[in-house]
């Protein structure tokens, strides 16, 4: 299960009253660590402070946080080479009841775990994948950002075990392609890649980002706008993206197929010169 931290000392449990456990009053990241390094730690550490700001939390001091993070890589038995780190930041607890004070204070959790590759014919050959059931609500406040609450993708996620698939796409009450249950979906078609617009629902992922701006260095535009099952059916490449394996290739997602094309491998490359390891195929 890993260890737990909080204020550098180890924790196994949290209080009864706690917010996070009543409402999922919180935020959180899942960070790989490689090489004992907290990957695209900027990315997470922006996306962690927008989500407090937007809870109306107090946010954990940023360089204090990476040396929780740091800390708790180093006590623990996970491998510092390839493990992860999650951090959990939650209102404090307070009276009973759904309001409470903004800003409030916050208690911050740091995990370490023992995590492993994906297996490395799936970069090369592409995954396997479905469209869930589940839909994901339109129109919240806290579209892109990834609180404490993520029963949505709990019940996705379960169609997708229940599969045996890797993973799983989501569409929206609308019908929009939204993401994957625990990543973010990219499509090509010709030299132009596309991905789902984010304002209404999902989470922002920053291994997205990280793709956005590895793009964006070579001088090609990732297009965000609204996208259906149409758009996917047709497209030449599909390629989803998460903070832990990087970028995969889709190969299927029900009876639509795609191959590993050449913007896809490319974008692989560039993505393993820029320090995602895992895409070095």
């Amino acid at each position: 299960m890993g260890e737990w931290y909080r204020n550098g000392a180890t924790v196994d449990h949290v209080s009864i009253a706690s917010r996070g456990l009543h409402y999922g009053d919180g935020v959180f990241e899942t960070i790989a660590i490689r090489n004992g390094a907290a990957r695209l730690w900027r990315n997470h550490a922006e996306r962690l402070q927008q989500g407090c700001e937007c809870l109306g939390l107090r946010a954990p001091d940023t360089d204090d946080l990476l040396q929780q993070v740091e800390h708790a890589v180093a006590s623990s038995d996970v491998p510092a080479a390839y493990s992860i780190v999650k951090i959990i930041v939650v209102a404090a607890p307070g009276l009973r009841g759904y309001g409470r004070p903004r800003p409030i204070d916050t208690e911050t959790y740091v995990g370490a775990f023992v995590t492993h590759p994906v297996a490395i014919d799936k970069y090369r050959n592409g995954i396997d994948t479905m469209l869930c059931d589940t839909r994901l609500a339109c129109g919240s406040p806290l579209a892109g950002l990834k609180t404490l609450n993520r029963l949505e993708q709990v019940l996705a996620r379960s169609e997708v075990l229940e599969a045996r698939l890797f993973e799983g796409l989501t569409l929206d009450a609308d019908d929009r392609l939204i993401c994957g249950t625990m990543s973010n979906v990219f499509i090509v078609v010709g030299n132009k890649i596309t991905t789902p617009l984010l304002s209404r629902c999902g989470v922002a992922g920053v291994m997205r980002r990280h793709v956005i701006e590895t793009l964006a260095a070579a001088g090609s535009e990732v297009h965000e706008t609204d996208l259906c099952t149409t758009e996917l059916a047709a497209a030449d490449e599909v390629f989803l993206s998460n903070s832990q394996f990087g970028l995969l290739p889709v190969k299927s997602c029900d009876d639509w197929h795609w191959a590993t094309g050449p913007v896809t491998a490319d974008l692989m490359q560039r993505l393993a010169d820029r320090g995602i390891q895992e895409c070095q195929v």
